[in-house]
């Protein structure tokens, strides 16, 4: 099967054919995790379009949204890097990058110097690289938090988008952001990074505004699939895709579900942390129970026992899009049954935490062979094919 490699350009147009949306969540060092899922994802896809090794996935998703680590994994994915190259990349910054300080302790500051990531980052994207820039070979959108006015920021490389291009009156629009910064940006999860400050605004004469953002997952958003939806589809933001389970695709990709009894209680500041990440999951199920209830599929979890997985209980009677969700359920039964060998109580309770290197290795082996276990070539319809 041949295939149109596509511009951003043509992957955003609203042009009548069906739609791909790959949403990559938050969650720290996890998102070693998700690559892993990923890895078998691109696997598949390459087989269905009969590929070499040249494809990528920029070449089937027409947007690619991320939050936090999520930001990181698919801002290269837009790039056109493949999954193990970036799988490669991330195990060394993951090393480099949470790596702890003795200077740094006390309640009141971050865990993790943020010099070391955006070194990185700089590596990674190059620091002339800008959210609009050539370099984005599909759609990008990168969930952050604006904390000076406390509203939730998606940054898109939408070329149409309201706020993209610069305004006469000073504004930079956002395609001319540095895209190491917007990751950056996204990846600021406050106690363990340092929030981070992009130039919203320039005038002649006078002072520069400047906001402060951080990690996209202190909004709604740690999962941003529901967000892409919206993106997609809500005029305002002017790509307005149309809906329909044969016309929207979206695959959702987690970076493993902490097990909720793992706590940090022995600190005041320990304990606001843990507040957040119980917020962070309770709108993670929300935002699925939602994305089930507006489809129909195979991949459904169970949300609670009184409302099951809702199959068959579709809004409205007509599934609004294609809906895929993989990811690892970290509590120890579940691990257990997907990993025989992983036995010890303290390696298992470890795996929950975001910031730790030692398990960057196992857990990508779990989101392997969770992949092995839950992706199948069924899972993506004919309908949302690669065409010349």
């Amino acid at each position: 099967m041949s295939y149109s490699i596509r511009t951003r350009d043509q992957h955003l147009a609203n042009d009548g054919n069906p739609k791909r949306i790959l949403a990559l969540d938050g969650g720290g060092l996890r998102g070693i995790l998700s690559l892993g899922l990923l890895q078998k994802i691109e696997n598949v896809l390459r087989e269905r379009h009969q590929a070499g090794d040249d494809f990528r996935l920029s070449h089937y998703f027409d947007l690619i949204a991320g939050t936090s680590t999520g930001a990181i994994i698919a801002a290269t994915l837009a790039m056109g890097w493949t999954v193990e190259e970036i799988r490669k990349r991330y195990m060394a910054l993951g090393e480099r990058v949470f790596t702890r300080s003795l200077l740094r302790q006390g309640v009141l500051r971050a865990k993790y110097d943020d010099m070391t990531l955006i070194a990185e980052l700089k590596k990674v994207y190059g620091q002339k690289t800008t959210l609009g820039g050539p370099e984005l070979q599909t759609g990008l959108l990168v969930m952050t938090k604006r904390l000076d006015t406390g509203s939730p920021w998606p940054l898109s490389n939408n070329p149409r988008g309201q706020y993209f291009a610069a305004r006469p009156n000073g504004v930079i629009g956002d395609g001319d952001y540095p895209l190491w910064q917007v990751v950056r940006a996204s990846t600021a999860a406050p106690a363990y990074f340092d929030s981070q400050q992009i130039t919203i605004a320039r005038a002649a004469g006078s002072k520069s505004v400047t906001g402060e953002f951080v990690d996209g997952g202190v909004s709604p958003f740690n999962n941003p699939a529901l967000l892409a939806m919206m993106y997609a589809t809500m005029v305002g933001y002017r790509i307005s895709w149309p809906t329909g389970a044969d016309k929207l695709l979206i695959v959702s990709v987690g970076t493993g579900a902490a097990d909720p009894t793992v706590t940090h209680a022995s600190l005041a500041a320990k304990q606001a942390v843990d507040a957040l990440l119980s917020l962070m999951n309770d709108t993670a199920t929300l935002q699925e129970k939602l994305l089930q209830w507006l489809s129909d599929g195979p991949t459904a979890r169970l949300i609670n026992r009184e409302v099951g997985n809702l199959e068959g209980d579709v809004m409205n009677g007509t599934a609004a899009l294609t809906y895929r969700r993989y990811n690892v359920d970290l509590r120890a039964g579940s691990l257990r049954e997907l990993e025989p060998a992983l036995q010890d109580p303290k390696v298992i309770e470890s795996l929950s935490a975001m910031d730790s290197p030692a398990n960057m290795t196992i857990l990508h082996r779990l989101g392997t062979l969770a992949a092995q276990r839950d992706i199948i070539p069924e899972h993506f319809p004919a309908a949302f094919d690669l065409r010349s």
